[in-house]
């Protein structure tokens, strides 16, 4: 009785959550702000791509946003920042709202599937466009077509620098030893591992140590660290673990969720070591 009651809590928080994130998009007051509306201004490059920001980024982390656009733009990539979008369905799709996850997805589509190029600075979240739309629209002949244009012109920023600029040095310099954290969904469902030790590999100043068993899940899952707080907490000490044995004084990963995952537990033991998405680092001394 008591879990049927949480979990229609649950499930009524998440689909409040969708409705929340459909509605606001925080960067549209960052662009404003900050000056990103220079974009409007932009000279011509040989690249276009639109920056899909990501939920977290964009109401946790804009710090993110703004250096992927800083590290896009010093490669002469045109980005542009569309201000409608919202989110890409995954919280909902992830928690059985099929439907309303549909509803954002066709949104996204609608938005973005006449750009050059998709940016997605988060290998979750370009999964779900890449992967999980099609499946998501497989009993829909014309929206699955939609989809599967879209996923062949969406990629996740590491995999876009190296392999759709052609850049695996951005001229960044940074400190110390870093160790690279390998994401589920970038890993495993987008094979991305090369790309993002390539870009790291080449700022100047610092040396990768590979953490043992750098490819094993931070814990966080997105929904799953809720549901399942025990086993999640648990799968995040063997990850911290790992890290403090790598001797490295900072942590590098491609998603905001795991960085979110990590950085909470290493606040929590007052760790001196910095979690920063990979963008932050590549921006470093740009």
């Amino acid at each position: 009785m008591l879990r049927s009651k949480f979990q229609n809590s649950f499930h009524k928080n998440i689909a409040q959550i969708v409705s929340l994130l459909s509605n606001i998009c925080y960067l549209r007051r960052v662009v404003r702000r900050r000056g990103w509306s220079r974009f409007s201004n932009r000279p011509k490059a040989k690249l276009k791509a639109a920056l899909c920001v990501t939920c977290l980024i964009d109401q946790f982390y804009p710090e993110v946003g703004e250096a992927v656009v800083k590290v896009l733009r010093g490669q002469g990539v045109d980005v542009s920042f569309p201000e409608d979008q919202t989110c890409c369905g995954q919280i909902a799709f992830n928690g059985g709202f099929r439907n309303d996850a549909a509803d954002v997805a066709q949104h996204f589509m609608d938005l973005f599937e006449n750009e050059e190029h998709v940016v997605v600075p988060s290998g979750s979240c370009t999964s779900m466009i890449k992967i999980y739309y099609q499946e998501l629209f497989k009993d829909d002949p014309e929206q699955l077509e939609r989809a599967k244009a879209i996923a062949e012109k969406t990629y996740e920023f590491s995999d876009f620098l190296v392999n759709v600029v052609g850049q695996s040095d951005v001229g960044a310099s940074s400190y110390g030893l870093i160790t690279y954290h390998d994401a589920c969904h970038l890993l495993r469902e987008l094979g991305i591992s090369k790309e993002p030790r390539e870009l790291i590999g080449n700022v100047d100043g610092v040396e990768i140590q590979e953490m043992h068993d750098s490819d094993s899940c931070c814990g966080f899952g997105g929904l799953f660290s809720v549901k399942f707080p025990d086993i999640s907490a648990a799968i995040l000490e063997e990850k911290i673990k790992n890290i403090i044995d790598s001797g490295a004084g900072t942590l590098v990963a491609n998603d905001c969720g795991c960085l979110m995952q990590i950085r909470g537990a290493m606040q929590r033991k007052n760790l001196n070591v910095r979690a920063v998405h990979i963008a932050e680092l590549l921006a470093e001394g740009e």
